[in-house]
Formats: C-alpha cells, structure tokens, sequence
C-alpha cells in the first residue's frame, strides 16, 4: 500500500508516518504539510522519508498513492477528504469536525465511485469497543452520561468521539431524559451538552492526552465503562487496520466500529 500522510508535523500525523514506515506492507511514498517554511527545522528530520510537499494537490499530482492518512485540521478535513475521492484516493481520516451533511456528501461521492473510505473520530480499539458496549448497555440502561477529558490544547468540544458515542447510544434506545423534569441550572451549562436527553460534559487539562467515562444508571446499580488512551501509539493500530481495509469497501464508512465486525 503506497501511502500518503498530511499533516505529519502535527502530533498523530508523525507518529502516523512512523508507523507506516515501521510496518510491513505499506510504504510512505509521500507526506504533506502547509506552512512548510515555518518549521524548517522539523521538514528537515523527515526529508529523507519520503518526498515532501506543502500541498495534497502537489502530492497527488506528482506520486502514485493508494491511501491517504489525514491528521489536520477540521477546516481542511472535508475539503481534502473529497480530493482523494476525486482522484482514486482511499481516505483514512481522523481529523473531527465533519457535519453530517459533509459526511452523506462524501459516502454519496464515494459510492458513486466505488471507493472505500474511512472517517473514524477515534481509532484506539479500546474507544471503539467502548462506543459499542455503550450502545449495547442502553437498551437496558437509558439513563447515562458521558464525560470526556482531553488536553488543554483541544479545540473542539464535545469530542468527535464523545458525540459518536452519543449518536449511537441514541439509535440504540431512542429519546430519553434523564434526571428531574423540573431541574434547574443555577450556571448555566452546569448540566452539560444535551444530546436527545444524553448529557455530555467536556474538561480540558493539561497532563491528559484522551479519556472517556460513559456512565449508566439503573435501579439500585451503576454500571461505567471507561477508555483511556494515555498515548499517540494508542491509535495506531486502528490506523493500520483502516489502510489495510478500505481497499475492500465500496464506498466511505464512519467509525472504525464497521471494520471490527468484519
């Protein structure tokens, strides 16, 4: 697999690259970043990995690339995602920020071109699975919130994988409000993001790198599944499986949870 990562200088873009190099059967035939002159320092330690560009358009445009792995940011993230569909391109995405309009936009596109594809909030394992016990675990628990912590220097809040829990815990058990029907908040947001009567509260400290507590409430019991990813290496293995396996779909999926079923 000949393999494109944008955004290396960022943090998940270079332990990204890195993993491709380190691992059997991909290759990095090409890596990009803008704003290359600001940071000429670090350009250098990665110039004899692979050719380098300030441009997804100039990588494509000069090397033979099968997957691309994408680590920017979410002002990017749709516009470069619907490049490499245009131009034969399997995306692996990892960059949040996506609306839902943008993400049937881009499975449309791909589908029409027969295309696999990959946007995943999160790909540590451990996330993923937890997503999914929580989907499991509201049928029979409705009443449940969630808290994710990140590091201080996260832009967006809630996180792409706290709201991709929500979305499922919603699809599993439907619309449910949890706590008094006349409570009030005395600051407001004391109560958190309402998500279909999910509540969703967001911290950002310095000394966390990505954790996620979905906690559930029943009749005389609690139940809490917890995910902590205390490093980048966390993701990287779910990384590798997306580029393993989107040459096998027909079209972009969201959530790495599609590719544990298989």
């Amino acid at each position: 697999m000949r393999v494109l990562v944008t955004g290396f200088l960022g943090r998940m873009g270079s332990t990204a690259a890195n993993m491709v190099i380190n691992h059997e059967g991909f290759e990095l035939v090409a890596l990009a970043n803008n704003d290359l002159n600001k940071q000429a320092d670090r350009v250098a330690e990665w110039s004899d990995k692979a050719p380098i560009f300030e441009s997804i358009q100039d990588a494509i445009s000069q090397v033979d690339i099968d997957v691309a792995i994408d680590f920017t940011i979410p002002a990017a993230a749709y516009q470069n995602t619907k490049y490499y569909i245009e131009h034969d391109i399997h995306p692996v995405v990892g960059t949040t920020g996506f609306t839902d309009a943008e993400i049937e936009e881009l499975t449309a596109l791909s589908e029409a071109k027969k295309l696999g594809g990959l946007i995943a909030p999160n790909f540590a394992i451990g996330s993923v699975l937890m997503q999914v016990f929580s989907a499991k675990a509201a049928k029979y628990l409705p009443d449940v919130e969630i808290t994710e912590i990140h590091h201080n220097q996260k832009l967006d809040a809630p996180s792409g994988t706290a709201e991709k829990t929500a979305k499922l815990i919603y699809e599993a058990r439907g619309e449910h409000v949890s706590g008094h029907p006349d409570e009030t908040e005395s600051m407001l947001g004391a109560r958190g993001a309402d998500f279909h009567g999910i509540r969703i509260h967001s911290l950002r400290l310095p000394g966390y790198n990505s954790h996620q507590i979905v906690q559930f409430g029943g009749v005389g019991e609690a139940l809490t599944i917890r995910q902590d990813s205390f490093d980048r290496n966390s993701y990287m293995p779910g990384v590798a499986l997306a580029v393993e396996k989107v040459g096998e779909l027909d079209g972009l999926i969201y959530g790495l949870e599609h590719l544990l079923d298989d």
